[in-house]
């Protein structure tokens, strides 16, 4: 028995000629075995099968090129309803989805894998839970991963996150690749992203070039799309983060950036924070002054040394008063800066609020203090007992004692009476024990050093004992005759 490929050189032979001796001449055999071969291969051949969606196959193949191999079944399905297909929907899926297999084959796009070089692409995306944003960069080579919560994905917020992404790398990379977002895009002309003149001054500013992928390709930006991912299910989810919190967030973020970047990556096999350290000699340097960013508002610093922002006020120090400062707010916080120079950092507030800090008015509020304002005679003669007459007045004020403006008369005899110093000495007894009354005062000057003094557990009691005449032990001395 001849090789199974000699039998299909044969067969092929004679498809082609249709003799078998022309056959057997091309393959130098007899024109009995390539009858015996061609008889057996002719029974053994299976039909071809019959489908009942084969009057369709060549509308669906049509309709499939046309469109690039992205109809689906669903859609294509009335057509071919239309034009004769009595089948299942399931038949008919398989049919589409042949189809679809085929075109692959034919217009496969050849993608590479990504070879990337040492400071050269930054990749960044926005991701959103709910009202919650999150800003996620991916520096390609070194796999270095950066997220920032916001509560918006506005121009400014954007820019800013950027910033404190080059921050945090400690350098600029050479291109930026984004998402053709609409906070960074102008305008495009025939596929031709233009960036708007905020990304454009960002850009000169830092020294990158903004690039943008092409349309409807996450290929082209799978890195920092898987980032936006793991953002969500690694730190957004499980920590139920909210835009109303944003501080907390970024605190959470800072957290989870340092664990991640501290482990191998499972890509390439290294640790990104170590492979950072050397691609970070080939980053371009930051810019010595830092871009401003963010909506600017102007605000005048008003009497009581403060700025208005949302219905609520913000603190300054004193010196500024009546001068014109920026505010910019980002991130949850407030910032007012004069000349260029910061000069207050505030937590956002809500409406009605004030945020107040010590240290611009030279530290904490002091006690209110009512200072003592004598107008008649008595009031006049009794203050000039010194601070004690301030404390008694204040003490009996406060016990409301409404009988003290007609005792001060009678307190200033007692004064030219016992003495200015006895005076004194009792009135701060009744202060101690609350007694505020003239004749409290008189009984305390009656009984003179002799009252007791109440001491707490444990401390010295001292009292004054009377002095008397006393003799020397020598006195008592016994004489010895020798």
């Amino acid at each position: 028995m001849k090789p199974v490929r000699e039998r299909m050189d044969i067969i092929s032979a004679y498809r082609e000629v249709g003799s078998y001796r022309a056959a057997a001449d091309i393959c130098s055999t007899t024109p009995k075995t390539v009858k015996r071969i061609v008889e057996t291969a002719q029974r053994t051949e299976a039909p071809p099968t019959e489908h009942n969606y084969d009057n369709v196959a060549e509308l669906v193949t049509q309709r499939v090129d046309k469109t690039k191999g992205r109809i689906t079944a669903k859609r294509l399905l009335p057509v071919a309803r239309a034009a004769g297909y009595t089948g299942s929907d399931r038949n008919f899926r398989r049919l589409v989805a042949d189809a679809k297999r085929n075109w692959r084959v034919d217009n496969h796009r050849g993608r590479r894998p990504g070879v990337w070089e040492p400071g050269d692409v930054l990749a960044i995306d926005w991701g959103a839970i709910g009202t919650l944003h999150v800003f996620c960069a991916v520096l390609a080579w070194s796999r270095i991963r950066f997220i920032y919560f916001a509560d918006n994905e506005r121009s400014e917020t954007t820019l800013a996150a950027l910033a404190a992404c080059f921050e945090f790398l400690g350098g600029v990379p050479k291109t930026v690749l984004a998402d053709r977002m609409g906070c960074l895009k102008g305008g495009v002309v025939a596929n031709v992203v233009i960036p708007s003149p905020d990304y454009v001054r960002l850009a000169t500013h830092y020294g990158f070039n903004p690039d943008f992928c092409e349309p409807a390709d996450p290929a082209s930006k799978g890195l920092v799309e898987n980032l936006v991912g793991y953002a969500k299910s690694d730190l957004m989810i499980p920590e139920e983060l909210d835009a109303r919190d944003l501080r907390r967030a970024n605190e959470l973020a800072r957290d989870w950036m340092e664990v991640v970047n501290a482990h191998p990556h499972s890509e390439i096999c290294a640790i990104p924070a170590e492979r950072l350290e050397v691609e970070r000699e080939l980053l371009g340097s930051l810019p010595e002054l830092r871009a401003a960013l963010g909506k600017v508002l102007y605000r005048t610093v008003d009497r009581l040394s403060c700025v208005r922002f949302a219905s609520a006020r913000y603190s300054v120090p004193t010196k500024h008063i009546g001068a014109a400062v920026e505010v910019r707010v980002a991130d949850g916080h407030l910032t007012i800066s004069h000349l260029g120079v910061t000069i207050a950092q505030h937590v956002v507030v809500v409406p009605g609020e004030t945020s107040i800090l010590d240290d611009h008015y030279g530290g904490p509020r002091p006690k209110p203090r009512r200072a003592l304002r004598p107008r008649t005679p008595d009031e006049v003669a009794f203050c000039e007992l010194g601070p004690v007459a301030e404390l008694f007045i204040k003490g009996a004020a406060a016990s409301g004692m409404t009988s003290l403006k007609g005792d001060l008369s009678v307190l200033l005899r007692l004064e030219r009476s016992y003495g200015r110093d006895a005076i004194a000495r009792a009135l701060e007894r009744a202060i101690e024990f609350g007694r505020f009354r003239a004749s409290d005062v008189a009984s305390i000057l009656l009984a003179g050093q002799g009252v007791a003094r109440p001491t707490r557990a444990g401390e010295a009691l001292v009292t004054h004992l009377p002095v008397v005449a006393s003799r020397s032990l020598e006195d008592y001395a016994m004489e010895i005759n020798s």
